[in-house]
């Protein structure tokens, strides 16, 4: 099993910037991909992001291109999502996930984390 802890979550005005952070322990080696999700209330599940193991080749849904940033330490079998230039719009929870699956991006993530709130006020 892999457990998936995220923090760094909270509130921002507009244009700010909040980094998030998911921390894996278990057997974290089984991971080879790890993304962000968002949901915000009433939406379903969103993809924001994803990032393979060696970090090259991060995946981002339109909406977040050039103002987030995925990136990994594998040392530390944490997983970063920078979010710049914050909108009302990317209010949400943010879940982190996790995949051994060999494809990339994966079809489906195996673990999840909790989530975090982000929140930005206009």
């Amino acid at each position: 099993q892999v457990q998936l802890v995220e923090s760094g979550g909270g509130l921002v005005q507009t244009g700010g910037s909040l980094r998030l952070s998911c921390a894996a322990s278990g057997r974290t080696f089984s991971i080879l991909t790890m993304g962000w999700f968002r949901q915000a209330p009433g939406k379903v599940r969103e993809f924001v992001a994803a990032i393979g193991w060696s970090g090259s080749s991060p995946r981002y849904t339109d909406s977040v291109k050039g103002r987030f940033t995925i990136s990994r330490d594998n040392a530390k079998n944490t997983v970063y999502l920078q979010m710049n230039v914050l909108k009302p719009e990317d209010t949400a929870v943010y879940y982190c996930a996790a995949s051994g699956a060999d494809d990339y991006p994966p079809g489906e993530y195996r673990y999840w984390g909790q989530g975090t709130q982000v929140t930005v006020s206009s």
